[in-house]
C-alpha cells in the first residue's frame, strides 16, 4: 500500500465525537496542525475560538470552518501577552457562553546550534511555546472550574522527550511543557478538568517540506511506518482528549510519531 493511498484508507475511518455545546480555544489556530486541530472539533460539533496573531489568516479559518458548516470565531492574540491572554479568554466565555476545551497548540521554532543561539532566539521560543501555555491554561482554569469540567491539552513533540540538535530552545521548551502538564494535571484533577499532552513526531508541512526530498527519505527511513504523519492524525488524538469519554486520562503524553522513539 502507498503512503498516499494509507493516508485515504485512515480518512475513510476517521474518530467522531459528540462535542455540540462545548467551547473551545485553539492558540496557532491560523495554519498548520492548529487549523487542523481548530477545523477537526468544529467538524465534530464544537463552537470554535481560534486564536493566533494574525487576524486576517484567522478570518480565513473561521470563515472555511463556517462554510464546512462548524462554528468558529476568530479572536486575535499574542500568547505572550498576558494581558492579551486574559482579555481573550474572558471575551471568549462573554461571547460564547462557556469554555470546555483548551488546545495550547501555539509554537515556534529558532533553530541553531547552541553555540550560535542568541538570547532573542532562546527567549523568543520560551515565551510563546512555554509561558503561553502557562497563561492560557491559568485563564481558562477559572471558568472551567467554576463548571466542574475542561479538559486542557497541550501540543508538545518528541523533541521535547528525546532533544534534537539545534533545538535546544525548542526542545526546552517542549520538555517544560510535558512537565507543566504532569504538574497542572494533579492541581485541576479535583474539579473534573484534565490536562494531557500530545507530542507529534515528523509531521508533513510547509517546514518538513522545506527539508527537501532527500533529507526527508531519510526521514522516512527513521520512522517504522515508513511515512510522515499527517496534520489530521494529531487533530485526533486532540479530538479524543478533547472528548467526554477520555475522563479517566490525565497526566498523560500522547506520542503519535509512527513508532519513531518507542
Amino acid at each position: 500500500m502507498s503512503e498516499k493511498q494509507d493516508s485515504t484508507v485512515a480518512a475513510e475511518k476517521r474518530l467522531h465525537v459528540d462535542l455540540g455545546g462545548q467551547v473551545a480555544i485553539v492558540t496557532g489556530a491560523s495554519q498548520g496542525l492548529g487549523r487542523a486541530i481548530a477545523e477537526t472539533l468544529a467538524a465534530n460539533g464544537a463552537t470554535v475560538a481560534v486564536v493566533a496573531r494574525s487576524a486576517e489568516k484567522l478570518a480565513a479559518v473561521a470563515a472555511g470552518i463556517r462554510a464546512a458548516g462548524g462554528r468558529a470565531e476568530e479572536f486575535p492574540c499574542d500568547v505572550s501577552k498576558p494581558e492579551q491572554v486574559l482579555s481573550t479568554v474572558e471575551a471568549v466565555v462573554a461571547k460564547l457562553g462557556r469554555l470546555d476545551v483548551l488546545v495550547n497548540n501555539a509554537g515556534v521554532t529558532r533553530d541553531t546550534l547552541l553555540p550560535r543561539m542568541g538570547d532573542e532566539e532562546w527567549d523568543e521560543v520560551l515565551l510563546t511555546n512555554l509561558r503561553g501555555p502557562f497563561l492560557f491554561t491559568r485563564a481558562a482554569s477559572r471558568p472551567m472550574m467554576q463548571q466542574r469540567y475542561g479538559r486542557i491539552i497541550n501540543v508538545a513533540s518528541v523533541s521535547g522527550m528525546i532533544g534534537n540538535a539545534g533545538q535546544a530552545n525548542y526542545s526546552a521548551s517542549k520538555a517544560g511543557l510535558i512537565g507543566f502538564t504532569k504538574t497542572v494535571s494533579k492541581e485541576l484533577a479535583g474539579r473534573k478538568i484534565t490536562v494531557n499532552a500530545v507530542a507529534p513526531g515528523f509531521i508533513a508541512s510547509d517546514m518538513t517540506a522545506a527539508l527537501g526530498p532527500a533529507l526527508l527519505d531519510e526521514v522516512k527511513k527513521r520512522v517504522p511506518v515508513k511515512r510522515l504523519g499527517e496534520a489530521w492524525e494529531i487533530a485526533e488524538a486532540v479530538l479524543f482528549l478533547a472528548s467526554p469519554s477520555s475522563g479517566y486520562v490525565n497526566g498523560q503524553v500522547i506520542v503519535v510519531d509512527g513508532g519513531l522513539i518507542a
